[in-house]
């Protein structure tokens, strides 16, 4: 993989609040992982980046050996990996991940 992916994929992470590398775009999803954690994110009333992995091969390769993890969707707040779909279901029932996006955006107004 090319370092250049690598850090492009860095600068997604660092320069966004929340990201979500995901199948497809959060308003046609392409898978139901996706689907889904697009949905708790929209939940949470934050703006959120979303990064479509099927139109970049490149991308969809490097973010699973960047985070080093095997499966999309990939969710990052405020430069932290958080995990995939099933973490972030978890971190949702259990109250976590709001706080979580509330401390990102802490100080900023949001749009």
């Amino acid at each position: 993989m090319s370092q250049s992916v690598q850090e492009k994929i860095d600068s997604l992470v660092k320069n966004n609040k929340v990201l979500i590398f995901m199948k497809g775009t959060p308003q046609f999803p392409q898978c139901g992982f996706s689907a889904a954690s697009v949905q708790i994110l929209s939940s949470l009333g934050y703006p959120f980046e979303a990064v479509n992995v099927l139109e970049d091969f490149e991308i969809r390769q490097g973010v699973k050996e960047y985070a080093n993890w095997p499966t999309i969707p990939q969710v990052y707040v405020d430069g932290e990996f958080i995990g995939g779909c099933d973490i972030l279901i978890e971190m949702h029932n259990r109250g976590e991940l709001k706080p979580l996006v509330e401390q990102a955006f802490a100080g900023e107004a949001v749009k």
